[in-house]
This record gives C-alpha cells, structure tokens and sequence, in this order.
C-alpha cells in the first residue's frame, strides 16, 4: 500500500490475533472488562489509550471478542464517548500546531505544504463522519491555508 501523500511505500503494520473468540486465558469476564473501560475513560484516557493500557498492563488484547462491543462502543453506552472521534481530534491538533509554528516563521514553504496536506486529510475525514453520521452534518473546518499565500 503506498503512502497518501507521496510515492513512497507505507510501513508494514503488525497483525491482529487471528481468531474471533476471547482468549482463554483472561482472568476477566466482559462485565469487569466493560467497568476497567469505563475506569480508564474516567481517568481521561482516549480509547486509544485504553486499548494500550489494557493490552500492556492488564493483557487484554483485544476488547470486542470478549464483551462483543469494541471501546467507543462501550463508551457511547455509558455517556462517555468523546464528541469528535480520535483520529479527526489529532489531525485538527496536528493542524494547530502547525499553524503554530507558521505564525512563527513565515517562510517556512515546506510547513505550509505539510498544513495544506493536513487540511486536506481533515476535509476527507469529516465528510466520511458527516456521511456516517458521526459528526454533525453542519460540522465545519476552516482553511487556514488559503489565508497564508
């Protein structure tokens, strides 16, 4: 698979366990699985980051074969779920930052390619949420880039 945004090819990614069922050898049922989600999205975790921290420190590997719902899933239940999914969230930090960083140092071409890039993958994104009703349809973003030539 090549990369998006250049001619280059993507890193190989790692491989999810190959079978459906909960493994056998997890102490936790899926009510305690669900509560151990809801304890770390109180703590202010993403669900990335509950994914992690229950892969590393309580080896869980995957939530959804053992509860039947993945992390997001479990959270939109209990009122928990963030507003804006995570990857959309972290390409709009991305972009902040960036622009950050061309407040600072105006000739800077290369960044403002890497912003334009970036806001690109924002408008792509939020019109896929928009279509699956994720986000609001009246959800918008604004161009900074156009501002910048």
């Amino acid at each position: 698979m090549a990369r998006l945004h250049s001619r280059r090819k993507g890193k190989s990614q790692s491989t999810r366990p190959p079978s459906k069922r909960p493994p056998f050898r997890i102490p936790y049922g899926p009510e305690e699985v669900e509560e151990l989600v809801v304890k770390l999205a109180k703590e202010g975790l993403t669900p990335s980051q509950i994914g992690q921290r229950l892969k590393d420190q309580y080896a869980i590997p995957l939530v959804k074969p053992i509860t039947g719902k993945g992390v997001v899933e479990i959270l939109k239940e209990r009122g928990l779920a963030p507003s804006i999914p995570e990857d959309l969230q972290n390409l709009l930090n991305k972009a902040k930052r960036l622009r950050e960083h061309l407040s600072r140092h105006k000739k800077d071409r290369k960044n403002v390619r890497a912003l334009e890039l970036v806001e690109a993958k924002i408008h792509r994104l939020a019109k896929y949420y928009k279509r699956k009703g994720v986000i609001p349809k009246d959800w918008e973003y604004k161009t900074v880039v156009a501002q910048l030539k």
